[in-house]
């Protein structure tokens, strides 16, 4: 269900819509990546924390069940699964290129996710000049271009075939292939659209022109041709094309689908997009009564009070766990998070917004003196920007009419 906000009961909107900021932006650190649960973390480098997704899994199943298929035998499957780690350990590197780029900057990585498409450096935001951005997204085919720059001198010192055809047969040299591979993922990083490096260069060089928002969602709409493209030319040349091409767009879809909610304009606070007409739940409430408080509004997220006191939060995602695994008569307190974020009406709504894509939650409870006074959401959240957005544009249209009148 989607989560509507009755207008009555949002806190007052400002008198007037405050001008576009020239700073402040920033990526969601979870833009197009994989969800957490489906990760697992491998290690810790530089401060950044590196997680395993578990598709990665699939792949090498993938690989293996070709060579085996196709008659190679157990060696060939096993120096296949050997050149895939190789290759993500490449991966691995490219996304590092991203991470030390944006620490340069200031920008701290949170984390990277290994997907079957590659590295996902996430970025606590991006760096507020266009140049800087551009720097971090070249970054990473520039880590693979140097590997396979590295690989190449060796294989020259080792007189090694170095054509291409070497590629193509699953027996060929291994830094060969692993060469060729490196240029590939360079050359596949830099088509033009998300969530490929080449989509965020293209994004920056939109972004200089026009709304970052509006460049973001161009960028993701031209990633989704490019996996359009990519998963018919995989009817014809395999399987592996089809699913890179779904994961590019999954990846742009979810790049788009978040871009109204990735700049948040400045002076506007929690105060202004928090809901103020909400429902409470107890503890002993069983879970029927919140579902019958969701079927008869639109609140999705209830905060929980034991009397005067909050004790905890139970999420839409909370109440659909515990209807299936133990009914409508298992009790709130059952199936409550107790540990939740909380804001003030006078955080600025850029940092709340922020600390809600760090910490993956989906609701702050707002508290003003001890007191439940709101709750804010991603979705009231994006509900104001856009009122935001069409605020600024009746106001450019009443002044070009002015002026037109004028004359």
């Amino acid at each position: 269900m989607r989560n509507f906000v009755d207008p009555a009961n949002r806190a007052a909107a400002p008198s007037h819509f405050p001008a576009r900021p020239a700073a402040g932006r920033f990526e969601s650190p979870r833009q197009g990546a994989p969800a957490r649960k489906w990760s697992r973390k491998l290690v810790t480098v530089a401060g950044v924390d590196v997680y395993l997704h578990g598709t990665f899994f699939l792949l090498i199943a993938f690989v293996a069940f070709s060579d085996l298929v196709a008659g190679q035998g157990f060696a060939a499957m096993v120096r296949g699964t050997l050149l895939i780690l190789a290759v993500f350990t490449t991966v691995v590197l490219q996304a590092f290129g991203h991470a030390l780029t944006a620490r340069r900057f200031g920008v701290r990585t949170q984390d990277i996710t290994l997907l079957p498409i590659g590295g996902v450096a996430r970025l606590e935001k991006m760096p507020d000049k266009p140049t800087q951005q551009l720097l971090v997204a070249l970054a990473g085919p520039a880590v693979s271009v140097s590997i396979a720059l590295l690989l190449f001198g060796l294989v020259r010192l080792l007189d090694g075939p170095i054509g291409i055809e070497s590629v193509r047969h699953a027996s060929g040299p291994f830094l060969t292939q692993l060469m060729w591979i490196n240029v590939s993922l360079a050359a596949f990083n830099l088509l033009p659209g998300y969530p490929m490096d080449g989509g965020r260069i293209l994004r920056v060089l939109l972004a200089m022109r026009m709304a970052p928002e509006h460049a973001t969602q161009i960028a993701a709409r031209v990633g989704q041709g490019v996996a359009v493209i990519l998963g018919l030319v995989g009817l014809f040349a395999g399987p592996l094309l089809i699913v890179i091409a779904v994961f590019v767009w999954v990846g742009a879809e979810a790049e788009h689908s978040v871009s109204t909610v990735k700049v948040a304009p400045a002076g506007l606070s929690v105060g202004h997009g928090m809901i103020t007409g909400f429902q409470t739940l107890s503890p002993t409430d069983p879970l029927s009564r919140a579902v019958d408080l969701t079927l008869a509004g639109f609140q999705q997220d209830f905060p929980v009070m034991d009397g005067a006191r909050l004790v905890g939060v139970l999420t839409r995602r909370d109440v659909l766990k515990g209807l299936a695994e133990q009914g409508t008569s298992l009790s709130v307190q059952q199936a409550m998070r107790a540990k939740l974020e909380t804001a003030t009406r006078s955080e600025a709504l850029d940092g709340a917004l922020t600390r809600m894509r760090q910490n993956e939650c989906c609701v702050l409870v707002v508290v003003e003196n001890e007191k439940v006074v709101g709750l804010l959401t991603e979705g009231n959240i994006g509900e104001l920007l856009m009122l935001e957005a069409a605020g600024r544009q009746i106001g450019s249209l009443a002044a070009k009419a002015a002026r037109e009148m004028g004359q």
